[in-house]
């Protein structure tokens, strides 16, 4: 993992460099900037998620530094550690709980969910709207929920003390890096159409990496908030059912998206390093063949993109 850190956070400052400083084409200059896009990826996938849950490493500090590269690169960890480890992981696919399945009006992605007459264009429009959450996310989203400190029904308590001084020079050197910088050696219109364009590329894949683990076909959607039974299964049982695997033999992917490919055996050990998933998941699908419990692993990328895509336009129709 130390390993793999320096290989990501070299490839990240080498797009950037190359895309700022060094003089090349403009096709040079977009290629530079799609690199920079996965890399910035990257680091969200690998070192930010496993610094969040406490499985980068066995030394909370080199942890909690590494959950922290999300405020560098635009993004406060302090409210996605709330968003992500306690709404989504506790309450997976449970609309009313869980954030991540939660756009607004926008979309509909649990069928708890009231569905309008343009929903049914949702599986068209969607991918374009993925491409608008990097850019909502840092220039709107964490002020807002600083301000409001809530995120839906849920209380959000806002930074404080390190996390805030962690909040506040995140933004700066974002600001810096993403504006300042590049403002004094090119205009502004450049300046932003590389923004967007690193963004857009940037939320699309993030968006798609983990849409593919949670809406689709195959997974449950078990309750809403305004359900006042009890869940019918056990937490585990639920962790599974609500979530699937995909492209399980692709080394690459796996190394790229961190592991969230294996998506079920994070939403079971959250805090074990994702380099021991692809061992772990053998135990644990021969273990719910054995007590009867659903496990589900699209064979491919491709395979579990279909499913996403015809989850949102079921949805959409019907």
């Amino acid at each position: 993992m130390y390993l793999k850190a320096i290989l990501i956070f070299t490839w990240t400052l080498t797009s950037y460099g190359l895309l700022v400083f060094y003089p090349i084409p403009l096709f040079g200059k977009i290629l530079c900037a799609l690199s920079l896009s996965l890399s910035l990826n990257a680091i969200g996938f690998n070192m930010v998620h496993d610094g969040a849950h406490q499985s980068f490493s066995k030394h909370s500090l080199l942890n909690n530094l590494m959950a922290a590269s999300l405020d560098l690169i635009g993004a406060s960890s302090h409210f996605w550690r709330f968003k992500h480890n306690y709404l989504h992981h506790t309450y997976p696919n449970i609309t009313g709980y869980d954030d991540d399945i939660n756009v607004g009006f926008v979309a509909r992605f649990s069928p708890f969910q009231k569905r309008f007459a343009f929903h049914k264009y949702q599986h068209i429009y969607m991918w374009f709207f993925y491409g608008l959450i990097v850019i909502k996310w840092q220039l709107v989203d964490d002020f807002q929920l600083l301000i409001t400190r809530r995120i839906g029904s849920h209380e959000a308590s806002p930074p404080r003390g390190s996390d805030l001084l962690v909040f506040v020079i995140g933004k700066l050197n974002f600001v810096t890096f993403a504006f300042v910088i590049p403002f004094l050696l090119y205009p502004i219109t450049t300046v932003l159409f590389f923004y967007i364009f690193v963004t857009f590329m940037q939320g699309v894949v993030m968006s798609v990496v983990f849409q593919l683990a949670h809406c689709i076909e195959e997974t449950e959607f078990p309750s809403s908030s305004t359900n006042a039974e009890p869940m019918k299964t056990s937490w585990v049982v639920h962790q599974i059912e609500t979530t699937a695997d995909f492209a399980r033999q692709s080394r690459l992917l796996n190394w790229y998206v961190g592991g969230l490919n294996f998506q079920v055996e994070h939403h079971l050990y959250p805090t074990i390093s994702h380099i021991h998933y692809p061992a772990i998941s053998k135990i644990v699908e021969n273990t719910c063949r054995e007590y009867d419990v659903r496990y589900f692993a699209h064979r491919n990328f491709t395979s579990a993109l279909g499913s996403h895509y015809r989850w949102l336009h079921s949805l959409g129709t019907g």
